[in-house]
């Protein structure tokens, strides 16, 4: 898995950058303000994975699934509740060919 570097959005202007997706997934920081955007470029929808370690009363929490439309572009939350120990979120995906992807904070 590759660490996607978390860049943070201030006042200031910025220029975001979206890097491609890793076939074996990708890694991130999760916690309040953080989301991931996936830019799917190719010709096919695709499904992104955020897993979720946490258990309630013993049982598995689901993990998350979002669906990205072939040629669409989108954003979700990265809450802490995907947070393993080390504070990294895993994200896999269904498919990488013409996906790209990055990982913001508002400052």
């Amino acid at each position: 898995m590759a660490a996607l570097t978390l860049q943070v959005i201030g006042p200031e202007l910025i220029e975001s950058e979206l890097v491609a997706a890793s076939v074996g997934g990708d890694t991130c920081p999760a916690g309040d303000g953080i989301y991931l955007e996936v830019d799917n470029a190719g010709g096919s929808p695709i499904t992104v994975t955020l897993a979720t370690p946490g258990t309630v009363d013993g049982l598995a929490i689901a993990d998350r699934e979002e669906s990205v439309p072939a040629g669409a572009r989108g954003k979700v939350l990265v809450s802490r509740t995907y947070a393993k120990a080390d504070g990294q979120c895993d994200i896999t995906y269904s498919g990488v060919t013409s996906v790209t992807v990055g990982v913001f904070k508002v400052a």
